[in-house]
């Protein structure tokens, strides 16, 4: 299997994230790509390229304007400000405030655009997200030319970002990306299967209404997980997308049987929906291990996983989501991977 991979990933490495009411070392961070990266080169699979220039013009299809200008000028906007650390969100429009105009201060822009404030921005995160986003696209261009699948490295992740917000350490949502490419590639129905344990609320957001992308999602109850606030059972689609989003909210403590049974059963509805082609959001933190997740699946469990989704039998695009068992997000991305060879 084909991997793409940026190393301008590393320009994205903020120093601080508030969780629990500290600031702490980011989970998402540079070493993330770096263990799934030794580890694909353990196993062999070292067909690994450089993406080359993001498609611009594809990433200003699917974003607000405003919200691009944003990310790319945010940070020079900040320091121009007089600010000394990076940017994180301090105001947001909240329930009943007026939210649709942005702000001319920059304090102000960065609640408006963002959905969470354990997300910051440094001087490198705009390159960063674009060469994400570029490697989503260059493993979604292998596989129209005729590949089974590809592995796009991503990092940034990007399920959490939608067309005009960021947060969940995400800012250019990369499936969505690659599902608008397969579409414009021929595929007349595509899905994105999102395993990570979070919702993928960015992806859902950007496909709600629309019958020509399905969704599916296994992830924490929002009751009980982050982005809280969207992921229900309830959320089908609407207008000419009604049907075509499917959620899978389980309890903590959920392991790989029950899991497995909502895989197969969001596989199932992905054979119904006659999808042509596939994009995974490839998050392993389900992993027991993983420190802000609350699954209990084992590392064998991802190359079970990664054999299922092979039984779909569709050109296959997987996208790095989250995974924050630092020392064993290598072999459990890996694992999904091998599995899906072999199945």
């Amino acid at each position: 299997m084909r991997v793409y991979f940026s190393e301008d990933h590393r320009r994205h490495f903020p120093q601080a994230e508030l969780y629990g009411g500290q600031f702490v070392t980011p989970f998402e961070r540079p070493s993330r790509a770096e263990y799934v990266l030794h580890r694909l080169k353990d196993r062999g699979l070292t067909d690994i390229h450089a993406p080359g220039a993001p498609d611009r013009a594809a990433i200003a299809a699917m974003y607000d304007a405003g919200y691009l200008t944003f990310l790319e000028t945010a940070w020079d906007q900040w320091k121009k400000a007089g600010y000394a650390g990076e940017i994180i969100a301090a105001c947001f429009p909240a329930r009943r405030m007026h939210d649709t105009r942005p702000p001319r201060n920059i304090d102000g822009q960065v609640g408006y655009y963002a959905l969470a404030s354990e997300t910051a921005i440094t001087g490198g995160t705009w390159d960063a997200a674009l060469s994400s986003a570029a490697s989503a696209q260059a493993a979604t261009a292998h596989v129209l030319s005729g590949a089974r699948a590809a592995f796009a490295l991503c990092r940034p992740p990007g399920h959490h970002a939608t067309a005009d917000m960021y947060g969940g350490y995400c800012f250019l949502n990369n499936a969505a990306l690659a599902a608008e490419q397969m579409r414009a590639g021929g595929a007349a129905r595509v899905a994105i299967l999102d395993i990570d344990f979070h919702h993928g609320n960015g992806t859902q957001d950007i496909f709600y209404d629309r019958g020509d992308v399905f969704f599916a999602s296994l992830h924490g109850a929002p009751e009980d997980a982050f982005p809280y606030f969207l992921g229900f059972a309830d959320e089908t689609g609407k207008g000419a997308g009604e049907g075509a989003n499917a959620n899978y909210p389980m309890l903590p403590g959920t392991a790989y049987d029950l899991w497995s049974q909502a895989l197969d059963d969001a596989i199932a509805r992905i054979r119904a929906f006659g999808a042509e082609a596939l994009v995974v959001s490839l998050g392993v933190d389900a992993y027991m291990r993983d420190p802000i997740s609350f699954f209990r699946l084992d590392s064998p469990d991802f190359l079970d996983a990664g054999r299922r989704i092979a039984k779909l039998g569709l050109p296959t695009v997987f996208c790095m989501e989250g995974g924050y068992a630092i020392e064993e997000v290598g072999v459990n991305t890996v694992n999904v991977l091998e599995g899906f060879e072999a199945g």
